[in-house]
């Protein structure tokens, strides 16, 4: 396809060329992100996307459909056989819109829900007040123990019984600790809420295995398809049979119009990989890449958050290092490794500046790295951010950066089809 679009628009032929590069060349520690394999980029590239498909298979409200819908039906039935789930919608374009439909479908304007506190570590779809859910719904927030910095359930149990609300939202998106769904069910049973379950970042685990799956003990599960579970960008709503008809018609014709088939052809592919064998091997990998990036940065004197991590992900605290977030975000990009800035629970810092970093595994376990480079990686990050602002450090780093990725390329592994560029 290079011939076409090199031709009929250099300009983004060479953004697409750049961006390539950068993923290339750089450390991706973005807890959300993930790098899609040639067979996700070349379904996402396919015919597919030429194709209207409003409504569902076998009740479109155009013509033509035979071929999308049999790709829409495979999503589903893997979908299904992978997280054990009733009924799958593979619809939404994005995560925040099946917390949408999800939203719409079971609430009315003005209930309230309780849901993990943004500064705790949840998502902006969990109550920001310049979001949908917070803009339309009365959110009430949960934080974590300021003892052990993780959930506090008694605490839930009590803003629940306090609060009546219709509906309880598990699930983070800067959590790095198991979440216990049962005491998440048992809550809602006790107050007589639904239990909607955000597992966008933890859902490759779950698909694996590796972390408890809440599909038997939650009304309605959420999830995007790429982050741990490396497929394209995109969402996925779970419920239980009772509530199929609600959740579809939320989706369509309540929240959107013709879905993007070409994508729910990939999440196909995602979900038929993530029930392979390998699967798994490569999730533990993520998980234990992440505990050894932990345990070496908190021997170079780096207080991780709640001390460790079961999951993908790990915040640091910063508070010690004397630089913010934002500064060591801005320094460790200029050495070529990409992080994201974060808040840290009962963080004083704004979340413009924060008190920490939030790391993730994923993309790094996809190039084949190990707990080997995940302490020379941490050895980095101090280099880094012992002197964020000497020229020279940046440019050793950036040098022994290249090093590392030369030797785990994405070119002639998960994005051997882009070599053309």
């Amino acid at each position: 396809m290079k011939k076409y679009l090199k031709k009929r628009d250099p300009q983004i032929f060479k953004t697409i060329l750049n961006e390539t590069k950068r993923q290339n060349t750089k450390l991706e520690l973005i807890a959300s992100e993930n790098f899609a394999g040639g067979e996700i980029l070349e379904t996402i590239s396919s015919v597919l996307t030429n194709k209207y498909a409003e409504g569902y298979p076998g009740r479109r409200w155009y013509g033509g459909c035979e071929f999308v819908d049999e790709a829409e039906r495979l999503a589903i039935d893997r979908a299904k056989k992978l997280f054990k789930a009733e009924h799958v919608n593979v619809q939404p374009h994005s995560g925040s819109q099946a917390n949408m439909a999800v939203f719409f479908a079971m609430l009315n304007i003005g209930d309230t829900v309780l849901a993990m506190g943004l500064r705790s570590g949840g998502h902006l779809t969990h109550g920001h007040r310049l979001n949908f859910s917070g803009k339309y719904f009365h959110v009430i927030p949960y934080g974590l123990s300021r003892k052990t910095e993780t959930l506090d359930y008694e605490e839930i149990l009590a803003l629940a019984k306090e609060h009546k609300p219709k509906m309880i939202v598990a699930g983070a998106s800067a959590y790095p600790r198991t979440i216990d769904f049962k005491k998440f069910r048992k809550i809602c049973d006790e107050t007589g809420a639904y239990l909607l379950v955000d597992m966008a970042h933890i859902a490759g685990l779950v698909a694996a295995g590796l972390h408890p799956n809440p599909v038997p003990l939650a009304e309605f599960i959420t999830t995007t398809t790429h982050k741990t579970l490396r497929g394209p960008r995109s969402g996925v709503i779970l419920c239980r049979r009772k509530f199929a008809k609600k959740i579809d018609t939320a989706v369509f014709p309540g929240i959107q119009g013709g879905p993007f088939m070409h994508t729910i052809a990939a999440k196909a592919v995602c979900f038929k990989t993530a029930l392979e064998g390998s699967f798994k091997k490569y999730q533990k990998q993520v998980i234990a890449n992440a505990k050894e990036l932990a345990a070496a940065l908190s021997g170079s004197g780096y207080r991780i958050v709640s001390g460790g991590t079961d999951t993908h992900l790990l915040l640091v605290d910063l508070t010690a290092k004397n630089i913010t977030g934002k500064d060591a975000a801005l320094a460790l990009d200029r050495a070529d490794i990409t992080v994201n800035k974060n808040l840290i629970p009962f963080d004083r810092k704004s979340a413009f500046l924060t008190s920490g970093l939030r790391l993730g595994t994923p993309a790094l376990t996809t190039r084949g790295m190990r707990e080997k480079e995940m302490r020379k990686i941490a050895s980095l990050i101090d280099t880094v951010l012992a002197r964020p602002r000497d020229r020279k450090t940046i440019l050793s780093v950036r040098d022994s950066v290249k090093r590392l990725t030369r030797r785990f390329p994405l070119y002639g592994g998960v994005l051997k089809d882009l070599k053309h560029l």
